[in-house]
């Protein structure tokens, strides 16, 4: 029973050692090519919110305009 114990603990032990090893690598290599991108995913981000926003805006006054008839609203 103290042997599975003492090997339970010694397996977990390893386990969290490979977790922070792979986690360590696996930031260095996002560091890595966040840094190596042309255009960060901020700017990215943005211009893809930037034609979400246009082609909303554009299906919404297709939509208003439906057969060339404004509609207004009441």
């Amino acid at each position: 029973m103290i042997a599975g114990a003492v090997l339970i603990g010694a397996g977990g032990l390893i386990a969290l050692l490979g977790v922070i090893v792979s986690g360590s690598a696996l930031s260095s290599a996002l560091r890595q090519y966040y840094r190596d991108l042309e255009v960060p995913p901020g700017e990215v981000l943005k211009h893809t919110w930037g034609q979400t926003k246009a082609a909303a805006a554009a299906g919404t006054a297709a939509w208003q305009q439906h057969d060339g008839i404004q509609r207004s609203h009441a």
